[in-house]
C-alpha cells in the first residue's frame, strides 16, 4: 500500500511561512492499495490538491471515509475536483450520527454557502452511513470503531495487501492515568481504563497508525474533553499495541513548524524511554509511506464485531441513577435532544426496582450513593442473567485508580468522571448502546 499525506492540520487551515514544513491544510490522507483502489481518509482542505492530482488519472474509483463531519474534516469536499467529472465513481462513508452523511454534505453546499449544489455534481456518488464493525470496501477489509470525541466519530483500520493502516482522528484518552499502578507499564493488559484498552487493541500490530496528537501534555490539562490527544498518550498506547510506525497528525493551528518539530523530538524520546521498537514521526504534507506485505494477512483487529453494528434505536430507554437531583438534571439535559426516553432513580434500591419493572436499554450509574452504592447495584445486575449484558455507564466524581479499577472489575461498560461535557456524555452513551447485544 502507498500512503500519502495531503492535510495534517487540525481545527483550522494555517497556510503560511510558519507552517511550510508540516503543512497548513486540514485532515486528508490518501491510501492506494495494490489493486489500484484509492481510499481517502477525511476531506479537509488537503482534499483540494489531492483532487487535482487525481484528476490527471481520470477515470477513477475512490472511497472517501469521513471520521466525522466537523468542519475541518469535510470543508475540502466542495473543492474536490474528481466529483465534478462524470467519468468518476466515488463512494462516501461516514458514521451514523444525528443526520445522514448525504444531508450534512448537502447542507454545506447549499447555494447560500457554495455555488454548486451536491445534487449537481456529475460524478457518480453513493453515500453510506456506517456503524462499528467490519466492512468490505474496495476489496479491502475496513474495521470501524468509535473514537472518544464529543461528536460521533469513527476510526478506521484498513487491511489489504498483507498490511494494516489505522486512521484515528479525532480521539482523546478515556481516563486519567493510562497505566495501572499494580502492573508493569507498557502492555495492553496494564492499561487502566477499558476504553483505552479497547483502543489499543484496535491499533494492535498495525504497520502504520495515523493518530490525532494535537496537544502537548501541558496543553491537554487545560483542554480535556475537547476531543484530542496529547502526544505522550498516543506514543505509549501505540507502543503497547505493537505498532510498527506511528504518524502523529492533526497538528494544532497554533503550532508552527518549530513547535511540531519539538513535539516530534519529545515523542521519539517517549518511545525510547519505553524501549518500544516503534518509528515515530509527525506527519507532513507530501509525506509518503510505502507498506509491504508481511508474508501473510495482517492481524485482524481484536474484539471488533465481525459484522456492522446496527444504528442506535430511536427511543432507547435510559435510566439515570444519582442521589444528587442537580446531577440528575444535568445528565438529563445533556441527553434530552437525543431522542431517548429518560427516567430517574435517586438511590440504588429504587434503581434495581426500576430496572426490574421498566427494562431499560442502558443505565447511567453514580458511584457513591446511600443504601446501595453503584458497585453494589452493578454486582446485582451482573449476577442476574436478564441484566448480565445490560450496558452500564458509571458517571462519577471518583476519578482515582482504585475506583476506576473496581468499576470495570465489577462489570461497568464505561466509566466517565465528572465534570463532563454534554457532547462527551452523548457520544459515550451512543457508543455503549451501539455495542449492546442485539435481541
Amino acid at each position: 500500500m502507498e500512503v500519502r499525506f495531503w492535510g495534517t492540520r487540525g481545527s483550522l487551515p494555517t497556510p503560511g511561512p510558519r507552517t511550510v514544513r508540516f503543512g497548513g491544510n486540514t485532515a486528508c490522507v490518501e491510501v492506494r492499495t495494490g489493486a489500484g483502489h484509492v481510499f481517502i481518509f477525511d476531506c479537509g482542505t488537503g482534499a483540494r490538491p489531492l483532487g487535482d492530482a487525481l484528476t490527471a488519472r481520470a477515470p477513477i474509483g475512490a472511497s472517501i471515509l469521513f471520521s466525522h463531519t466537523h468542519w475541518d474534516h469535510i470543508q475540502g469536499f466542495p473543492f474536490f475536483t474528481p466529483a465534478f467529472d462524470p467519468r468518476n465513481t466515488i463512494a462516501l462513508y461516514g458514521p451514523q450520527g444525528e443526520r445522514p452523511l448525504h444531508e450534512t454534505l448537502a447542507r454545506q453546499m447549499e447555494l447560500s454557502y457554495f455555488p454548486v449544489a451536491l445534487s449537481q455534481l456529475p460524478a457518480t456518488l453513493s453515500f453510506t452511513d456506517l456503524g462499528e464493525g467490519a466492512h468490505t470496501i474496495g476489496r479491502a477489509r475496513i474495521v470501524a470503531q468509535y473514537l472518544n470525541h464529543p461528536a460521533v466519530t469513527l476510526g478506521y483500520r484498513l487491511e489489504a495487501d498483507g498490511a494494516a493502516v489505522v486512521y484515528a482522528c479525532d480521539h482523546e484518552p478515556f481516563g486519567g492515568a493510562l497505566w495501572r499502578s499494580d502492573t508493569a507499564a507498557g502492555r495492553i493488559e496494564s492499561i487502566l481504563h477499558e476504553g483505552d484498552r479497547r483502543h489499543a487493541r484496535f491499533l494492535a500490530d498495525a504497520d502504520l497508525v495515523i493518530h490525532d496528537a494535537q496537544y502537548t501534555p501541558e496543553e491537554y490539562r487545560a483542554r480535556k474533553n475537547w476531543g484530542h490527544s496529547p502526544f505522550d498518550y498516543v506514543v505509549e498506547l501505540a507502543g503497547a499495541a505493537g505498532v510498527k510506525r506511528l504518524a502523529l497528525t492533526h497538528h494544532d493551528p497554533s503550532h508552527d513548524d518549530a513547535t511540531v518539530a519539538e513535539i516530534e523530538r519529545h515523542a521519539r524520546a517517549v518511545a525510547e524511554r519505553r524501549r518500544t521498537p516503534i518509528e515515530v514521526f509527525c506527519a507532513f504534507e507530501g509525506g509518503r509511506v510505502t507498506l509491504g506485505a508481511r508474508g501473510g494477512a495482517p492481524a485482524a483487529a481484536p474484539e471488533v464485531a465481525s459484522a456492522p453494528a446496527g444504528a442506535v434505536t430511536p427511543g432507547a430507554r435510559i435510566l439515570i441513577v444519582d442521589d444528587d437531583p442537580v446531577m440528575r438534571r444535568l445528565t438529563k439535559g445533556a441527553l434530552q435532544n437525543d431522542g431517548y426516553v429518560l427516567t430517574e432513580a435517586a438511590n440504588g434500591r429504587e434503581a434495581l426496582e426500576l430496572v426490574r419493572r421498566a427494562a431499560p436499554d442502558l443505565v447511567i450509574l453514580d458511584f457513591v450513593m446511600p443504601e446501595l452504592d453503584g458497585l453494589d447495584v452493578l454486582r446485582v445486575l451482573r449476577a442476574d442473567p436478564t441484566t448480565v449484558s445490560l450496558p452500564v455507564l458509571m458517571l462519577t466524581s471518583q476519578a482515582d485508580e482504585d475506583s476506576t479499577r473496581a468499576g470495570f472489575e465489577v462489570g461497568a461498560t464505561d466509566y466517565l468522571t465528572k465534570p463532563f461535557s454534554s457532547p462527551q456524555l452523548s457520544a459515550r452513551v451512543r457508543a455503549c448502546l451501539a455495542r449492546a447485544p442485539k435481541p
